[in-house]
């Protein structure tokens, strides 16, 4: 299940950010979408974050993108993060600045045999 960490610094942001969270799902969902997984919008969390200024890079909002790292989304990992910069620079004008970060790992599970 892939999850969008979105940082924010203020309530301003943070109300900007609620105007998208459910078109960012669907969004993300079809960028991840490779192979034999396709991705649905419900299986995208999408978590915001309030956080200090002086923590962040951008002076906007910061998205962390934590997915599991399928062959096609390594190769297609910096057009994934510009492209879900574009979006979000499209849909929230207000935002000075967007920043985006693709985290790919491994699949793991908490499963524990009996």
């Amino acid at each position: 299940m892939p999850i969008v960490n979105t940082y924010y610094t203020s309530e301003k942001d943070k109300q900007i950010c609620f105007r998208f969270v459910r078109e960012l799902k669907q969004y993300v969902s079809e960028l991840l979408t490779c192979g034999d997984i396709e991705l649905d919008a419900n299986e995208v969390s999408v978590r915001l974050i309030e956080t200090r200024p002086e923590g962040l890079i951008a002076h906007g909002i910061e998205l962390e993108i934590l997915a599991h790292a399928f062959s096609e989304r390594v190769q297609a990992q910096d057009n994934i993060c510009r492209d879900v910069r574009k979006w979000i620079m499209d849909k929230a004008p207000e935002f000075s600045d967007v920043q985006v970060w693709l985290a790919l790992d491994e699949l793991v599970h908490s499963y524990e045999p009996k």
